[in-house]
């Protein structure tokens, strides 16, 4: 082989290097931290959701106390037109009632999940700044 195929041949060769090898420690260490970002949102959502359940679990309670304090109040009532007002007004006070329950394990539903959502794009951040930093050190 003469000296210009050589130096031909590895200008030809230059041209097709493989890239370097990523850290492989850095990518360990970062799918280390994406799994723990991963657990921790599991977490912040399973908590959350033992919440609105452990709330559910009150308002039904005390939902189940007040009507049999209602039932009692509205049998004690002796008069049908009385009944049927008394009847009328607590049935307007447990609508409202219900929707403003509702309304708070709506909002405590979101939170938590809120909650969850911020773990997990903080670590996204955190990731592609990581791989800003090792697409830079190459």
């Amino acid at each position: 082989m003469t000296e210009k195929t050589e130096t031909d041949l590895m200008a030809f060769l230059d041209e097709f290097r493989l890239p370097a090898m990523p850290d492989l420690e850095a990518l360990a260490a970062a799918q280390r931290r994406n799994l723990e970002a991963i657990s921790a949102a599991n977490r912040v959502a399973l908590e959350g959701a033992q919440a609105v359940a452990r709330r559910h679990m009150e308002i039904l309670q005390n939902s189940m106390n007040e009507m049999t304090q209602v039932m009692q109040g509205v049998a004690q009532e002796a008069d049908p037109q009385g009944k049927a007002a008394k009847q009328a007004e607590l049935m307007k006070a447990a609508y409202t009632k219900a929707v403003t329950n509702m309304k708070e394990i709506a909002d405590l539903i979101q939170k938590s999940n809120g909650e969850a959502l911020n773990v997990l794009n903080r670590r996204f951040a955190e990731a592609m700044d990581e791989v800003q930093g090792m697409v830079k050190k190459k």
